[in-house]
């Protein structure tokens, strides 16, 4: 069997956003696992217009394209979610907007209030409509972990309830990313 081609999507593009931390995390246990492979996708490489701005540049609509064409390569993905006012980043909304996930696993590590809880559901939603699967669990980065990483020079992996759902989130993802991909084949050839 083929290796997944997973893609962890680093959600924030704020100045001095933590979203790198938990992106290099998972994707080093992404990386760890023989049935996956691992790209993190960093939304500051992909400057976009607001999906259905009428004055998006040409630069914009261009990185809009080679962003859709980017996400094409994977078989499944997993967020970085930033909550703010108890609902995902803008940045990382109209990225999922302008991308393409159908038919695809789609899985999240959150942080923020609640550990990223309530931004997490919305997203939830979100995908449905996009016609892709979330996956049930979710990573969820405490405050107190939060600034145990940034304060106290601290790593996720020292965490054993986040390395336990990173295993489930990630034996969740190459379930349904194989299935999804089998059934996709399907439709393709026929």
């Amino acid at each position: 069997m083929t290796k997944l081609k997973i893609a962890v999507i680093v959600g924030s593009t704020r100045i001095g956003r933590f979203a790198e931390h938990p992106a290099k995390w998972i994707a080093e246990l992404v990386g760890q696992r023989p049935d996956l492979d691992v790209e993190i996708l960093d939304l500051l490489d992909y400057p976009m217009h607001f999906f259905g701005e009428a004055r998006a540049t040409t630069a914009e609509s261009d990185s809009a394209e080679r962003w859709k064409k980017k996400l094409r390569e994977f078989d499944g993905f997993i967020f970085t979610v930033a909550e703010y006012n108890h609902a995902p980043t803008a940045v990382l909304k109209n990225a999922i907007d302008l991308g393409e996930f159908i038919q695809k696993p789609v899985g999240f590590v959150g942080y923020g209030g609640v550990g990223g809880a309530r931004a997490v559901e919305q997203l939830r939603l979100i995908f449905v409509e996009m016609n892709a699967a979330s996956v049930k669990t979710g990573v969820h980065i405490a405050f107190s972990e939060y600034l145990a990483v940034l304060k106290e020079g601290k790593s996720l992996g020292d965490y054993a309830h986040l390395n336990e759902a990173a295993k489930n989130l990630l034996d969740q993802i190459t379930w349904w990313g194989n299935a999804l991909k089998a059934a996709r084949s399907v439709v393709t050839s026929a």
